[in-house]
């Protein structure tokens, strides 16, 4: 087998590696970031370290004697923590199929590899042990460049492992203290981010949790126990439900707002609400609260003007319309008797989705900074903080109509970004241009170059009490990060002069 035919396959396993490292364990799976796949980050840094170190020594030298035979053994080693990385991951995680017929690829070429290459080896460790440079030409700096990306991973994924135990989650049912008493909760988009956490939480506190979803494939990553519906029709009309609790609907930041999708965001919201309306009319035993999410969309985009509940919006946008019909539907279960709590949602933080784990890669490569001019407003939230007041809302008889879920204390996002920068010890300094988000519409400019200064007004005068209130505490918390606490605890005494 020539060495032009060698190194083509060795080209293939590299970037077969960087799509399943990129796509499925950064972007899809975020595995840096679960606590549950420490073992798994573990052999994945061990692993491309080995890989780092075979790139470069086959990249500009020839190995003779003892070291050939130790560049067998690493191949080996190889093999061995490949087969330990099938056995972590079956036993930990469900692998999307993309990722197994990558994986499949990966272990088929890689023998090929083996069969071309063990006989030069062999070849090569029959001679005096010795290091003889050598140059590939182009193949010799591919080879560097791949050598020095699967080292970086590899550091990384170490670091990673090691950094998990800190990024143990609060107690679930601790989110849920305020219903005291036991409760019958139907959930519908109980397999979304906010959806998932708010399910565990309930279930772990003893309550009786109703999981509406499509797709119940996606349920598998709920922690029972909790009954699951594909379908309202599926609830007897004998079924106790105290509380409705709507998270579902098309993801607004799922995609570019097309006419297509601005139909199937506003549409979905509609036709489950409806669904809902059908479904009360038929219990023996109607529910006392729906609680449902809209967003801070609502206000449009207004600048600095800080936006208690009782602001009026701007109203020349999509997010303003599409939460308005939310709202209004939302607001046609009073006829049934129900009190409605409408959510006007933020930001929501958390590693596990959202806005957050989308910036968590780039900025943990130091390739992070504000968008735009990076002075729009975030109004954001944790994630265990929405669950909380979702809670809240529900136990809390006096509160009803709109109430803005963001935490008291909104930035802008040029501090977002030096924040996060410096919770994960990063530079923040690499922006990102407005002039290619605004070519993206009404999408660009709303969701990413404009923002909104919203304070929870009606959630602080209910009692609610934030465990979050300011961005550095948030992200502390959430990245497990070593930050100074003098830093925290001057936030944390700022925030409190801004509410005394």
């Amino acid at each position: 087998m020539t060495s032009t035919l060698l190194w083509t396959l060795i080209a293939v396993q590299i970037a077969l590696g960087a799509f399943d490292t990129l796509y499925h364990h950064e972007l899809t799976e975020r595995l840096a970031w679960r606590v549950s796949q420490r073992r798994e980050l573990k052999l994945h840094g061990v692993r491309n370290l080995i890989y780092g170190a075979l790139f470069a020594t086959l990249g500009w030298s020839e190995v003779h004697g003892a070291l050939a035979l130790a560049v067998i053994a690493f191949l080996g080693v190889e093999i061995v923590i490949t087969l330990a990385d099938f056995v972590e991951e079956d036993a930990s995680r469900k692998l999307p199929a993309t990722e197994r017929v990558t994986h499949t690829l990966l272990a088929l070429n890689y023998g090929a590899i083996l069969y071309a290459l063990l006989p030069v080896l062999f070849g090569w460790a029959a001679e005096d042990t010795a290091v003889v440079a050598t140059s590939h030409g182009w193949w010799s700096l591919f080879a560097s460049a791949a050598a020095l990306g699967v080292a970086v991973f590899g550091l990384r994924d170490l670091a990673a492992s090691a950094r998990a135990p800190r990024l143990v989650p609060k107690p679930a049912a601790a989110l849920v203290t305020a219903l005291a008493r036991h409760q019958s909760i139907l959930v519908t988009g109980a397999t979304g981010f906010v959806g998932t956490r708010l399910v565990e939480g309930l279930a772990a506190a003893g309550h009786d949790v109703i999981v509406l979803t499509r797709h119940a494939e996606k349920a598998l990553a709920l922690r029972p126990p909790f009954r699951l519906v594909t379908d309202l029709d599926q609830i007897d009309g004998a079924t106790r439900i105290d509380a409705i609790v709507n998270l579902a609907g098309e993801p607004v930041s799922g995609g570019l707002w097309t006419a297509s999708r601005r139909r199937a965001i506003v549409e979905s919201r509609k036709t489950m609400m409806a669904g809902l309306l059908r479904l009360v009319v038929r219990l023996e035993h109607a529910p006392k609260v729906l609680v449902g999410a809209s967003a801070i969309g609502w206000y449009g985009l207004r600048d600095d003007e800080e936006l208690a509940e009782d602001a009026a919006p701007a109203t020349a946008y999509f997010s303003h319309e599409s939460c308005a019909i939310v709202e209004g539907e939302m607001e046609k279960a009073r006829a049934f008797g129900l009190r409605v709590v409408g959510l006007r949602i933020g930001l929501v933080l958390g590693t596990e989705g959202g806005l957050l784990a989308r910036l968590l890669l780039p900025f943990e490569f130091g390739m992070g900074g504000r968008i735009g001019s990076g002075r729009q407003w975030m109004s954001w939230i944790a994630r265990d903080d929405l669950v909380r007041l979702i809670a809240h809302a529900i136990a809390n008889e006096g509160l009803e109509g709109p109430v803005n879920a963001t935490a008291p204390a909104p930035v802008r996002n040029a501090d977002f970004a030096r924040a996060l920068g410096h919770a994960l010890h990063r530079p923040a300094v690499m922006p990102l241009p407005a002039l290619p988000l605004r070519l993206l519409g009404d999408f660009g400019k709303e969701l990413l170059l404009g923002g909104q200064r919203v304070v929870p007004r009606k959630a602080l005068a209910s009692g609610f009490a934030f465990n979050y209130p300011t961005l550095p505490m948030a992200l502390d918390s959430m990245l497990g990060a070593k930050a100074a606490r003098e830093h925290v605890i001057r936030a944390e005494a700022a925030h409190r002069l801004r509410l005394s």
